[in-house]
């Protein structure tokens, strides 16, 4: 076995374990007690069912890829993956983990290609991930959001950023149409490593990181913050943990917070004035609810802001609302309703997804309420309502300079 061995203590939820597995490319952890005695060795097999040992041997298979052909190859198994999973009922959220477990061993591969291409890279840099798949809760639907950071070295001749930029934008270009062609799609709204503007020295990042805490009012310095702050380096974690660090003063800055908190309201739930679920009224999703803008990110923004006030930089939706009712900035109710919520939003999503998937549909967030039961349309509009009823508590304290 590897030494030294990794272990779990007995207390640990088993979809964690399991993750952390996946993660870690091991299928077995010695289990230990809280004196440290050794309780015995679980494996992938006693977590999970037999079905989703895909995931396990597509990891294998994108670290065995020779080329970019074999890539998109192994790449073509991790839709069937989420299918597999879903139909062994893993939780929504553990599927999620897994899926973007799996997006960064390929983003990673795509990489190493890459580099091959372009020869050494001159200085250590990191491929960051950002938004759903930095925060582990990407779907079949989700776009591929990244950003790359790179030192300068101390070679004065790799002082300037536009010495090393050309090389990295180039790199950062290839591996996007690597993950394109593995079934990726980039960010429409160009948050991308493969646009020049997310491709930079730690020390731009990081002064553009300060100047946005100190100054928020500045032209897209809350949308930019918002995205950088969900970043987790995929590729060289030690220059990516250094770019974490950006963000962590974030709760010493109390006007960058009250506005990311109003920022954060800017999505609402999709209820009407009678309290009935609001669908597109237009467009080639007329009829249909839009389960991620009207959904998930109302939650994802209140999570990331009562986060970052509580000194909490990338991490998932429930961590964050956990350490926002840990730190005061939640209450444990409003916290516990907007897990719950966004737990039911996305079993939701993957169960919609997951049926496009297997009749050969492109997945997308956009629900036909009708399609729904009874019982699950009232669920959600409870949901909704008690989401809508935090974004009015937080309002509130906003206006009488509570927050």
């Amino acid at each position: 076995m590897s030494a030294p061995a990794e272990t779990v203590p007995a207390d640990r939820l088993a979809g964690e374990v399991l993750l952390d597995m996946l993660d870690r490319g091991f299928r077995h952890f010695p289990v230990i007690s809280p004196t440290g005695s050794v309780l015995g060795v679980i494996g992938d097999s006693d977590l999970v069912e037999v079905q989703t040992h895909s995931s396990f041997s597509l990891r294998r298979a994108i670290a065995r890829a020779t080329d970019t052909f074999e890539l998109a190859k192994a790449a073509a198994d991790l839709r069937p993956m989420i299918v597999s999973m879903h139909r062994a009922s893993v939780a929504p959220l553990d599927i999620e983990a897994v899926f973007s477990i799996v997006s960064d061993a390929l983003t990673r591969r795509a990489l190493e290609f890459a580099l091959a291409e372009a020869g050494e890279a001159p200085v250590p840099f990191a491929w960051l991930a950002l938004g759903s798949q930095a925060r582990r809760e990407a779907v079949p639907s989700s776009d591929l959001d990244s950003a790359l950071v790179f030192l300068k070295g101390d070679d004065p001749a790799l002082e300037v950023d536009e010495v090393l930029r050309p090389y990295f934008a180039t790199l950062a270009q290839r591996a996007t149409e690597i993950l394109v062609a593995c079934g990726f799609h980039p960010d429409e709204h160009r948050a991308s490593a493969s646009d020049p503007l997310f491709v930079r020295s730690l020390d731009s990042w990081q002064a553009a990181g300060r100047s946005w805490l100190e100054d928020p009012t500045q032209d897209k310095a809350l949308v930019l913050t918002s995205v950088l702050v969900d970043s987790r380096p995929v590729f060289g974690s030690a220059v990516g943990e250094m770019m974490n660090e950006t963000f962590r003063p974030a709760r010493e800055h109390p006007a960058l917070l009250r506005m990311l908190a109003r920022f954060s309201l800017s999505h609402r739930p999709p209820t009407g004035f009678l309290g009935g679920l609001v669908v597109e009224h237009s467009g080639e999703h007329r009829g249909r609810l839009d389960l991620k803008e009207g959904g998930a990110l109302p939650i994802v923004d209140l999570a990331r802001w009562a986060g970052m006030a509580t000194g909490v930089t990338c991490a998932s939706t429930p961590e964050r609302l956990r350490a926002a009712s840990e730190g005061g900035i939640l209450s444990r109710e409003d916290a516990d309703t907007l897990i719950e919520s966004f737990e039911l939003v996305s079993e939701l999503r993957l169960d919609h997804q997951t049926a496009q998937l297997m009749a050969g549909e492109e997945p997308d967030d956009f629900v036909d309420p009708s399609e729904l039961s009874g019982l699950t349309r009232t669920y959600l509009k409870e949901a909704f309502r008690a989401v809508a009823a935090v974004q009015h508590s937080i309002s509130n304290d906003l206006t009488f300079g509570v927050r």
